[in-house]
């Protein structure tokens, strides 16, 4: 349980109190402590799992645990920004993180499904495409503010179009995958 990999994902899911505290405050210096905070957590991931293959520390634990760090993160940065009254352009729209919110629910649920029928069902590259497009965007979304002639808000939106197109693909490459995968082992069993 304790490798390194794991502990990284852990660390993911540590930070989410401390980002939700962040983003009660609508300030520009909470933004972007709250935005640095979180791109150091999505910087884990790229980490965890490359550790893990390197160190041939995959586990079970972790296939489960590292998708699951990413979902908490991304959700719970996202109901906050959704709830942020600041100033400038809205928050992200509220039915695109609707649509991430409930694909991230019906991806984990079928998780624990193939789980129960003793499958395992770990992260597939579209996946990480996936966390990568909505890492950008919950980033620009938390930084919020214009810098540098750039607005990360608009560009925070375009990303998290941009993910929810992946995230309802991935979905249902999950589910295609999940269904043969029964089938085969229905067939085999």
């Amino acid at each position: 349980m304790w490798t390194l990999p794991n502990v990284l994902s852990l660390f993911r899911i540590a930070i989410i109190p401390v980002l939700v505290y962040l983003l009660t405050f609508a300030d520009p210096a909470s933004a972007l402590l709250a935005a640095f905070l979180f791109l150091l957590a999505s910087l884990t991931d790229f980490f965890d799992g490359y550790l893990a293959r390197r160190h041939r520390t995959v586990s079970n634990l972790g296939k489960i645990l590292d998708p699951l760090a990413d979902k908490l993160m991304v959700v719970a940065a996202l109901i906050m920004l959704t709830a942020m009254d600041r100033p400038g352009e809205p928050e992200p729209p509220a039915w695109l993180v609707v649509v991430i919110v409930a694909r991230e629910i019906a991806v984990t649920i079928l998780r624990g499904i193939a789980l129960k029928e003793g499958i395992v069902m770990e992260a597939e590259e579209m996946g990480k495409y996936k966390f990568s497009l909505q890492a950008i965007a919950v980033f620009a979304l938390l930084v919020h503010y214009s810098y540098v002639g750039i607005d990360f808000c608009v560009v925070g939106v375009y990303f998290l179009c941009l993910a929810a197109v992946v995230a309802v693909w991935s979905g249902v490459n999950y589910h295609v995958k999940f269904f043969r995968l029964l089938q085969h082992k229905t067939i085999a069993g």
